[in-house]
């Protein structure tokens, strides 16, 4: 079964993109990696390159004295990571400036990272990314002990948890990207942001990379992935969704323009789509005469357990369903790969939030109603 219990179940991640054309850019094409590591333990140092997010192997580093040296030859901007005995992985962000890494084994808290400012920059990304885990951490030993528990009530509290924390998250990513100025350190930062709820933000600062850095393949490919996701950004207008309703009637998703919308994509078979349920049943009695509508879409495969599910949770809004499972015509215009999802339409049609639940859900509606 397709079923997104929360998104802090995934655990964050950092894609780093090798970039084949730095644009404007110019340097002699060789780096120089130096530094002084004091207290070292036996063994070598590894430098790896990112593609794609899988390190490969470039070369291994001698101490000489407790000093290394190492250069490089690049002719674009690199991801590489510098691999300290297993004690400290240090990510770095190269083209054009030479780094010096330092570190002390014996204290904590030690490691210097001079010359790249683009490889400075990377810092407080990797200080994000560990903050950010810490947390998904506790909340994933939390989730998984409630589940253990059968504990319902602690299980929701621990998924708006999750969703306030994704939201912080990416603001405090935003805030960083933002401070970078021109770097293309920036990149590495994009795999911290949801491209549903952050898109026009990734796609101003992949639009402005891109003039940075012309023809670089891997931002071309991000630029041609977000043009696909495009249509379902937020601001832009829905896409029709025409179905019908456990009586074989045709409903059109736009026959309720002038109204706030909610499109809830669920399935009887979803445990967790059951679970927000009530939730949906109690805030469509607090709005529904303030001008709010929800149009529910199943993706049920037989419409005896839709229409049972229906009358058991008490879903009195419009419903439609073609039973064809993750692979009918709606579920595919709106790129559904997990339920429960959702859209939040303003009176015009336009996308103004997607995938709101529980208290974030309750919060905008009394922002839009109250």
């Amino acid at each position: 079964m397709k079923i997104q219990l929360s998104s802090f179940i995934l655990f964050a991640t950092i894609l780093f993109f090798s970039c084949e054309n730095a644009g404007n850019a110019s340097n002699d094409g060789k780096i120089t990696i130096s530094g002084t590591l004091k207290n070292a333990p036996d063994g070598n140092l590894i430098l790896s390159e990112f593609t794609d997010s899988r390190p490969i192997v470039l070369d291994t580093l001698t101490l000489t004295d407790g000093n290394y040296s190492f250069e490089l030859e690049l002719e674009s901007p690199k991801f590489l990571e510098l691999d300290l005995y297993g004690r400290e992985k240090v990510r770095l962000a190269l083209f054009d400036e030479d780094v010096q890494v330092n570190y002390d084994f014996s204290k904590a808290n030690s490691l210097e990272i001079n010359g790249s400012k683009d490889s400075q920059e990377m810092i407080k990304i990797q200080t994000l990314m560990t903050n950010y885990q810490n947390q998904v951490n506790e909340l994933n030993e939390e989730y998984y002990a409630a589940m253990s528990a059968n504990d319902a009530e602690a299980i929701k509290t621990i998924q708006e948890k999750a969703l306030n924390l994704e939201a912080n998250q990416s603001d405090q990513v935003k805030e960083v990207i933002n401070s970078m100025d021109d770097s293309f350190a920036s990149l590495a930062a994009l795999g911290f942001l949801n491209t549903k709820n952050d898109f026009p933000f990734i796609d101003s600062l992949v639009t402005e990379l891109n003039n940075r850095y012309p023809d670089t393949k891997m931002i071309l490919q991000i630029k041609q992935q977000l043009d696909e996701m495009r249509a379902l950004s937020i601001g832009q207008v829905a896409p029709e969704i025409e179905s019908t309703n456990p009586n074989g009637e045709l409903l059109k998703l736009s026959d309720y323009r002038g109204k706030y919308v909610l499109i809830d994509f669920w399935a009887a078979w979803c445990k967790p789509c059951r679970q927000e349920n009530p939730n949906l049943v109690r805030m469509y009695a607090q709005y529904k005469d303030k001008g709010l509508e929800i149009f529910g879409v199943s993706l049920d495969r037989a419409r005896e357990p839709w229409v049972e599910a229906i009358a058991t949770d008490g879903l009195t809004w419009p419903q439609v369903s073609d039973l064809t499972y993750f692979d009918g015509p709606a579920p595919t215009t709106y790129q559904i790969n997990a339920i429960p999802a959702s859209f939040l339409l303003d009176p015009e049609g336009r996308i103004v939030a997607r995938d709101l639940r529980g208290a974030s859900l309750e919060n905008k509606l009394a922002e839009l109603f109250d």
